[in-house]
């Protein structure tokens, strides 16, 4: 999972680009990096880590220019440690082309092919979405006379690449001394919204993974990016948009609203934080039904991500929420951190439980979902040792039984706690009395209610049918045994300031 922006402004954009990442930084913590137009010439700045760590005061001086996009990337293909993997991306031909992409292509191998055969293009890195961008500018090449770009062209080159490509994917791009481009796949999978201000009587634009990237930047937000939709804003502020491919169809990533969206951000017309409190209702009716029996003292949330639907749980039952377990806000999400180990030894630098809430009760812990297990057992051993009698262990998702193929980072199904397990085998595994999972239906009607117009969703990771139609066994095998070479590389953390002073090319 990464997080995408790109703004379109009648003044200097580089704060805005920068403060627009530190809202979406918990989209990923891998890597950061920005990239503005000055006229027809391009300024980049990326590095690995958190974005306060990448950009500097002499960083962000030399990125000019009133249009720009930005990304921080979670790495889900290609090499985690790899500084060149970082995004975004840039190739010289035609005019000059920057892109950053969130999502994950399944088509990346034979896509690296065809560009060598008949593109007679050069993929440098393990990235598909240097592939992406490659696709993208041979398709835009293909479509311009002379020294002009059309919208038509533009539009043309973005039917052409959904055409091709195939996976999950939200982009955005820019084109040296022509404007912004931003567009979505054809499933809608990742989400894109885009919103606009007024400046100086002249509207700017920004697009941005979650809407909560708009409110704390000042801009208002329009709608969502459709799917398969493409919407060009040129740098003098003209916006055209277009519907670019054949039977599209919104089915948004259900993962986004359990766990990776922040609550105070409204995607595809959904409220992040409704849907959560609706997941908290949901469970509470799934105990009654299913689980009366349970001796329940107090219902304590894991932070952040599972808060609001452990609130309307404990609301729903009438029984009391506490506080229970104290979070090191300078520690990253361990979901996200690379490599088990480091994974696990972070658990209890995490959270540090508070013993006056476990002592002599049974409580109800309530996690947004369980995903290897690691966290949670460490968790419920916590709560033990804090004196708790009982342990109950409550995931706001259905069982994560699948890998996911469209940009979440749990490919293996080795790495699946809930992988040939039943609930009564993965409360053992992880030391808890009782494991209660929310039903896929539910998980669904909590989002749905929010907005009645969503019918599918991406739910590949709770119940196997992955939306794209083109997942094999073999191609799963494949991408496991790829995870797992890319386990045994290190790396260390760099900084590259390309600084790209793209020379300016003639293009009257």
């Amino acid at each position: 999972m990464c997080g995408i922006l790109g703004v379109v402004g009648q003044s200097p954009v580089n704060q805005l680009l920068y403060d627009g990442l530190q809202v979406l930084q918990h989209r990923g913590q891998d890597a950061a990096g920005i990239v503005t137009a000055n006229s027809k010439t391009f300024h980049m700045h990326k590095g690995s880590g958190m974005v306060r760590d990448v950009f500097r005061t002499r960083n962000m001086r030399s990125l000019l220019g009133n249009a720009g996009i930005a990304h921080v990337r979670y790495p889900t293909a290609g090499s985690a440690s790899c500084l060149a993997e970082a995004q975004p991306f840039y190739v010289n031909s035609p005019f000059g082309i920057v892109l950053a992409h969130n999502g994950n292509l399944t088509n990346t191998d034979e896509l690296k092919a065809d560009m060598f055969r008949n593109d007679l293009r050069h993929i440098n890195t393990n990235s598909d979405s240097e592939v992406l961008l490659n696709v993208f500018a041979h398709e835009v090449a293909q479509r311009v006379t002379g020294h002009e770009l059309t919208v038509d062209a533009v539009f043309g080159a973005v039917e052409a690449v959904h055409r091709r490509v195939k996976g999950a994917y939200a982009v955005v791009a820019m084109i040296a001394g022509f404007g912004l481009v931003a567009f979505r796949d054809p499933n809608g999978i990742r989400p894109l919204v885009m919103g606009c201000t007024e400046n100086d009587g002249k509207t700017e634009y920004m697009f941005a993974s979650e809407s909560v990237a708009l409110d704390c930047s000042g801009f208002k937000l329009l709608r969502d990016v459709q799917p398969g939709e493409c919407v060009y804003v040129t740098f003098d502020g003209d916006m055209h948009s277009q519907i670019c491919a054949e039977n599209t169809r919104l089915a948004p990533c259900l993962f986004e609203y359990v766990y990776f969206a922040r609550p105070d951000s409204v995607i595809d017309g959904v409220s992040v934080y409704q849907s959560r409190l609706n997941m908290g209702e949901m469970l509470a009716e799934k105990i009654r039904r299913d689980l009366p029996e349970l001796d329940i003292d107090v219902v304590i949330p894991i932070p952040d991500s599972s808060r609001q639907s452990a609130l309307q749980l404990a609301n729903a039952m009438g029984l009391p929420y506490r506080e229970g377990f104290i979070k090191n806000r300078y520690i990253g999400r361990t979901f996200i951190m690379p490599g088990q180990a480091v994974r696990k030894k972070s658990v209890r630098q995490k959270l540090n439980p508070v013993p006056l809430e476990f002592s002599g009760r049974n409580v109800l812990l309530v996690d947004d979902s369980i995903v290897r297990g690691t966290t949670s057992k460490e968790i419920v051993q916590m709560a033990r040792d804090s004196g708790a009698k009982k342990v109950y262990f409550a995931s706001a998702a259905p069982a994560v039984r699948f890998p996911n193929v469209y940009g979440i980072d749990m490919p293996t199904r080795a790495e699946l706690l809930a992988t040939g397990r039943d609930e009564a085998e993965i409360a053992r595994e992880i030391g808890a009395d009782v494991v209660i999972y929310q039903d896929l239906d539910a998980l669904q009607d909590a989002v749905r209610s929010v907005n009645r117009e969503l019918g599918l969703f991406e739910s590949s990771c709770f119940d196997g049918q992955y939306i794209t139609g083109d997942i094999t066994e073999a191609y799963l095998d494949a991408i496991e045994c790829a995870r797992l070479d890319l386990k045994d590389k290190g790396g260390s953390e760099q900084m590259i300031d390309l600084n790209l002073n793209v020379a300016e090319q003639n293009l009257i």
